[in-house]
């Protein structure tokens, strides 16, 4: 059955306990998640795990991972290496784990030689090799890199390239991949501020991390917006958007981290170099939740 993206997903936190992986804890994380409006869930997809995971880990994530996701939720492995040959290798473990699809960021390290042929060599040898569909990822806040359009209608046209994450706030950006998808790709936003619009012009959904913290909320805007009952999706983006300020934009993994103990996640500590949040900043936190 093909995979189909609509809706909201989650980039799911990994819980750290003396700097290990929890497993029992994020397996509970799943399942909870697999009783709310999420479309599905990404292990190992954001920037934060990818930069703190190292291979072995991310795979122990993945196979724990694929029990604790219902079947009516997707299932999506980041896997995105700064090689080819990496990225290649890591898709095919998570389809092997039961991935029903891998993301993968731009690669980045050499920025300057990023030219739209890189990236076009890049993503069809990675969508040829893997065994699953896989979604294009810009996440340029990270990287310093943005995916060129001429780039992006090449590849979408992959029929293994199903989809994309762009994570920034830009709506003329985000409507130019989208004005180039073909026919039944999808594209999703990654900003929590912009959901709405970015539903509006045309997204099929959004990946957000604050989606691992307010998963039903997140899932309603996306309904509402995209019934076309925008008096109440504004009035939903609005009450959310000063906790997911707080949440994520203001203090980073730590916030994020702490506002899902407050929602009753497992999250635990970032892992260092990264410090936990100040008692402060977990109370400016609760006060919006």
């Amino acid at each position: 059955m093909p995979v189909q993206l609509r809706g909201v997903y989650a980039p799911v936190i990994t819980p750290f306990r003396r700097d290990d992986i929890d497993l029992p804890a994020f397996a509970a994380n799943l399942a909870r998640y697999g009783r709310t409006g999420l479309a599905g869930v990404l292990a190992t997809g954001g920037r934060y795990p990818e930069a703190m995971l190292d291979d072995e880990e991310s795979d122990r994530i993945l196979e724990a991972a694929r029990p604790a996701v219902p079947s009516t939720q997707l299932f999506i492995a980041g896997t995105g290496r700064e090689s080819t040959r990496g990225t290649i290798a890591a898709s095919r473990r998570a389809a092997e784990m039961g991935a029903d699809a891998v993301i993968v960021r731009t690669p980045s390290f050499f920025r300057a030689q990023m030219t739209s042929d890189h990236f076009v060599r890049h993503y069809e040898a990675v969508a040829d090799a893997s065994p699953v569909p896989v979604l294009l990822y810009n996440v340029t806040v990270f990287t310093g890199v943005i995916l060129p359009t001429d780039a992006f209608a090449t590849v979408a046209a992959h029929p293994n390239i199903i989809g994309m994450k762009e994570s920034g706030p830009d709506l003329e950006l985000l409507g130019q991949y989208i004005a180039e998808a073909p026919e039944g790709f999808a594209v999703l936003g990654g900003a929590h501020a912009t959901l709405y619009p970015a539903v509006c012009v045309g997204a099929r959904g959004g990946v957000l991390a604050v989606a691992g913290v307010i998963p039903d909320l997140c899932a309603e805007l996306f309904e509402l917006a995209d019934a076309g009952r925008h008096d109440e999706a504004l009035a939903l983006q609005r009450r959310i958007d000063p906790f997911c300020d707080v949440a994520g934009a203001r203090f980073g993994v730590a916030g994020l981290k702490a506002a899902a103990e407050i929602a009753g996640y497992a999250a635990g500590p970032p892992r260092a170099r990264l410090q936990p949040a100040s008692p402060q900043t977990v109370a400016v936190i609760r006060q919006h939740y």
